[in-house]
């Protein structure tokens, strides 16, 4: 009977136990330090009103996955959905992301379309601000991306943001369907508490728990210690940062966090049909609003809203920045034989959702059945990064 320690209890840890628990002869804990398995997907109330810690909705390209999670949580459909962006120096709401019917209808078109003619290509690009203007020229740029990934990052000049890969531009900025937006799978779960009963289900599975903080890591001989008690396992999944688990001996990875504002409105609903999220590309300090029911799909004639603040406030999102992605690298590569680290926080990369999560559980379940033990999980996705 081989031991196996998840650390974590967020979607990445949950997907990782509901898998792994498929697999005979595997004695499976899951450690969580805080009351509840499903971190920021956990359903969350105000008024009655069901919502997340920022919006949820599964969206995919990976039908294995999908069909996955819709088995086990029946999810929605919600490929109608509409995000829109509110361009202040227009006074006009676009598509999100940019769209070039958008484009075309923006007051200053003859200009950007110049630009994105003469625009000299992205070969030479450092940054995310070479890239974009690369791409679409300098107007463009200062009006959709210039001040939003000022403060989406926390940061004072967008040079600093060297990797770019993950940006939409080249699946967006075109005519005709925008790839990783218009073809993917997009879906909701249609229970009330969302994924809640996926998360849940861990307790039925697997050696759950929560309130449970880890004191001392010995990640090299697969060791950690709690309440003062030496535990010791033949895997481990890690779900959090990588440096906590090396004291942070080179260094601690920066991280974006979120402040979260619910608001309800005295109508049934307040953005337009279909319209989800509404994008805020302008120096107002928020950075998007989302109308929860469009994917709850919850009864009531008032609506609430989330509006969305970067800040330092808990660790959302990995810096897009090369040298923490080395950085974060360095901590992988200290992790020996059958240790795993999935997950957005556990592979340090920004662009990894629930769908990702699965995914990587996925490839580890497989390679923990076939005895194939590698280390971490590389990214292999639709999805690019640099």
């Amino acid at each position: 009977m081989r031991k196996v320690l998840i650390i974590g209890g967020g979607p990445a840890g949950c997907s990782a136990a509901h898998l792994l628990s498929e697999i005979d002869n595997l004695d499976i804990t899951l450690i969580e330090t805080s009351s509840k398995l499903g971190a920021g997907v956990r359903t969350q109330y105000y008024g009655g009103h069901p919502y997340t810690f920022g919006p949820r909705h599964f969206l995919t390209q990976n039908k294995k996955v999908f069909d996955y999670i819709n088995k086990i949580i029946p999810m929605r459909n919600c490929s109608e959905h509409e995000f829109i962006s509110y361009v202040e120096s227009d006074d006009s709401f676009y598509n999100f992301p940019i769209h070039m019917d958008d484009v075309r209808s923006m007051p200053d078109s003859e200009i950007i379309l110049k630009e994105i003619k003469e625009a000299k290509g992205v070969a030479n690009a450092r940054n995310i601000e070479d890239f974009w203007i690369g791409s679409v020229g300098q107007t463009l740029y200062n009006k959709i991306i210039n001040e939003y990934n000022k403060k989406m990052w926390q940061v004072d000049d967008n040079k600093l943001i060297d990797t770019f890969k993950w940006s939409p531009k080249g699946a967006t900025i075109k005519d005709g369907p925008r790839a990783a937006w218009d073809i993917a799978i997009s879906a909701y779960p249609y229970a009330k508490n969302g994924y809640d009963d996926y998360f849940d289900m861990v307790f039925k599975k697997v050696n759950v728990k929560i309130n449970t903080k880890i004191e001392k890591f010995d990640i090299k001989n697969k060791t950690i210690f709690v309440n003062n008690e030496k535990f010791q396992y033949d895997i481990i999944i890690n779900t959090i940062s990588p440096d906590t688990l090396f004291e942070n001996c080179y260094g601690e990875l920066p991280f974006i966090g979120r402040d979260l504002f619910t608001i309800v409105f005295p109508t049934e609903y307040v953005f337009p049909e279909n319209v989800y999220f509404i994008y805020y590309p302008n120096k107002e300090k928020f950075t998007r609003m989302v109308e929860y029911k469009k994917f709850t799909r919850h009864k009531s004639k008032h609506s609430l809203v989330g509006l969305e603040i970067p800040s330092m406030n808990g660790k959302h999102y990995p810096m897009p920045i090369k040298s923490e992605q080395i950085r974060a690298k360095k901590y992988h590569d200290l992790m020996p034989e059958n240790v795993y680290s999935i997950g957005r926080a556990g592979t340090y990369r920004y662009l990894v959702d629930i769908d990702d999560c699965i995914e990587q559980a996925m490839q580890i379940s497989e390679n923990i059945k076939n005895n194939e033990f590698d280390g971490p999980i590389p990214l292999k996705r639709w999805r690019e990064f640099n």
